[in-house]
């Protein structure tokens, strides 16, 4: 009987199939999206997620963890830099897994497994980090600006109905007196 047995073991020896999740995880956060069957992808979504969440943490023994799945330095780094800080406000559900249909070779069922919220960005220099940073900084006083304006308008017009409302009462009065 299979009480509390868990994972998948894909017909690979144990350092086989840690080294494919390994794999699989690396080449995701390189690309972002990876085309794979969908066993694979359901365990590599797996770590993937608890590595995530790793990032999003953020201290040295997260990222040593980290280190421990992920097996190129650059990805870790893309991994703490970009990955992380991206999900800070999520509280799970970093990837999605999209059936394609079956593999014409074998009929395997073919998934793309990707991280959520994945807008192609072009690559990022330094000019167009201040850019960027100009350009939030402009939206962010636009923004104050109209917040501004609006409290002037809501402020003009309670002053307007406050002025309206005593001439109404003194119409009211005048006609009382007749």
């Amino acid at each position: 009987m299979r009480h509390n047995v868990s994972g998948r073991k894909l017909n690979r020896t144990p350092a086989h199939r840690k080294m494919l999740y390994r794999n699989l995880v690396t080449s995701l956060f390189k690309h972002e999206r990876i085309q794979t069957t969908v066993p694979k992808a359901k365990e590599a979504r797996s770590l993937a997620e608890k590595l995530i969440t790793f990032a999003k943490r953020g201290d040295l023994h997260a990222r040593r963890m980290a280190a421990r799945k992920v097996n190129e330095p650059a990805v870790l780094a893309k991994l703490f830099e970009e990955i992380g800080p991206r999900y800070s406000e999520r509280p799970g559900g970093y990837t999605r897994i999209m059936r394609l249909g079956n593999r014409k070779g074998d009929n395997a069922e073919l998934a793309i497994l990707e991280l959520v919220d994945t807008k192609k960005r072009p690559k990022v220099t330094d000019t167009m980090k201040r850019k960027r940073a100009r350009k939030i900084l402009e939206a962010e006083e636009k923004a104050e600006a109209k917040a501004a304006l609006l409290e002037q308008a809501e402020e003009r017009a309670a002053e307007q109905a406050e002025e309206a409302a005593p001439e109404v009462e003194s119409k009211d009065e005048e006609k009382k007196e007749d």
